[in-house]
């Protein structure tokens, strides 16, 4: 498979055309920002932890039924992925109270929620990616019911496996983002990324965070952070 132009270049990634058909390449950067690009850095590491991490949960995805634009892993920065259209909804997952949830509901950090939480945003960064709710959505043609019932019905499984696994590792997955795309023939699967960047994880027994709310939060070795959940997963870079 042969890189050639880039078509893309995001706050987190860099996608390039391939000379096979509907099959592209994402290279993971370093680069980290927070509040939709406001703060910026670098995170040492990063790239090669998010592509790795990504990939290894999306496996484990595949196998409990839930479609992936995985297709297979190049380098430690660099993996095949479908090409797909994405739906641009992002979709919000919470099994613990923290973060806008905590702020916007007067409720305090780390209360487990009855259930979990399935929210959308409207995925436009102009706009600091507005809470919708499925009304909107087909209101502005984002999705069709069935797309919504689609992304809520796999997005709802990702959360169950993943609770699952992180516990295995000795992690509490407290929410997570995570997007769709439509591939040519509009099969909708599961898209971007699963990391650090876009769960929060608290170590289950200390409630250390050990995701991007170390940036974001100035709350320092947010290296090591990414590392640990790095090591618990027992991949090899």
């Amino acid at each position: 498979m042969e890189k050639l132009d880039l078509l893309y270049e995001g706050k987190a990634k860099k996608v390039y055309k391939t000379d096979v058909e509907d099959v592209l390449i994402v290279d993971y950067k370093d680069d980290a920002t927070a509040f939709n690009g406001l703060k910026k850095g670098t995170i040492v590491g990063k790239g090669v932890i998010n592509n790795k991490m990504s990939n290894h949960i999306m496996r484990l995805l595949e196998k409990e039924g839930v479609p992936t634009h995985l297709v297979e892993e190049l380098s430690d920065r660099e993996t095949a992925v479908k090409k797909v259209q994405i739906v641009p909804l992002e979709v919000i997952v919470r099994n613990i109270a923290a973060g806008s949830f905590s702020k916007k509901m007067g409720i305090e950090e780390g209360r487990k929620l009855l259930c979990p939480t399935l929210e959308f945003s409207y995925k436009d960064d102009a706009l600091g990616d507005p809470f919708i709710n499925d009304y909107y959505a087909l209101a502005l043609g984002l999705a069709t019911q069935e797309e919504i019932d689609t992304i809520a019905k796999y997005a709802l499984k990702v959360n169950e496996v993943m609770i699952e696994y992180f516990k295995s590792i000795g992690i509490e997955l407290v929410d997570f983002k995570i997007e769709f795309g439509k591939t040519s023939d509009g099969t909708i699967i599961l898209a971007d990324e699963i990391s650090p960047d876009t769960c929060r994880l608290w170590d289950i027994n200390t409630h250390e965070k050990l995701d991007k709310d170390r940036f974001r939060r100035d709350l320092g070795n947010v290296e090591d952070a990414y590392e640990e959940v790095f090591k618990r997963l027992g991949i090899h870079k």
